[in-house]
């Protein structure tokens, strides 16, 4: 990463109800809630120590004590994600990554992105989506109408850089938590961050409600 790249992680306020529903059941929407900001504080933490010249969270709703030092704090405009996913890249200048918060996996060296002999960065999500994407010149339109959350949202998106020439380098495919399997096996593939323990803490009791019905 050089210092000159902007990151951005596109989120939502971790609050029950409104965040990582298809966990809902085995876990409550409170225990929900609490996965969603542990896997939030994670990736914001891999971001934060990631060298960059701006670190910035795209936030639907308020910030809260599970934010870090050294981030700017901007809203998400109105709109479909495709459309909040172009407005996180009009505001920035120079090369910039974004990255979402259902891979609390991520670590430093995964963003660790060179523009230097590329034009862009992308990230492939083993649900068909992605988990990250870079542009070393950021322009809105090339997120704007792909279709969002469906099987080819990935190819889509891929396509759209290629078609525009741009060179394109891979990131390795990660899993995005949304379900309570994908859960289990991110916490697995990051045992010591803070998904996992709160994953831990919330599973007994999800198990035992299962198993009284």
């Amino acid at each position: 990463m050089t210092a000159t790249t902007t990151l951005l992680v596109i989120a939502k306020e971790p609050r029950p109800g409104r965040v990582k529903t298809r966990l809902t059941p085995p876990f409550t929407p409170v225990e929900a809630a609490a996965l969603a900001e542990a896997a939030l504080a994670d990736t914001l933490a891999a971001v934060a120590a990631t060298p960059a010249r701006r670190r910035v969270l795209v936030l639907d709703g308020a910030p809260g004590p599970w934010l870090p030092p050294g981030f700017d704090v901007v809203p998400q405009c109105a709109g479909g994600l495709d459309e909040r996913l172009a407005d996180a890249f009009a505001g920035c200048a120079g090369p910039a990554l974004l990255i979402g918060m259902d891979t609390p996996q991520v670590t430093p060296d995964l963003l660790d992105a060179d523009f230097r002999d590329c034009d862009a960065y992308f990230g492939p999500a083993e649900d068909g989506g992605f988990w990250a994407l870079g542009l070393a010149r950021p322009e809105p339109a090339l997120l704007r109408g792909v279709p969002m959350s469906t099987p080819v949202t990935g190819a889509v998106q891929r396509e759209r850089l290629l078609t525009a020439g741009l060179r394109v380098r891979e990131l390795p495919p990660l899993r995005d938590v949304d379900t309570a399997a994908d859960a289990r096996a991110v916490a697995d593939l990051a045992p010591d961050g803070r998904f996992a323990a709160r994953l831990a803490a919330c599973a007994p009791a999800a198990d035992r409600r299962r198993a009284s019905r």
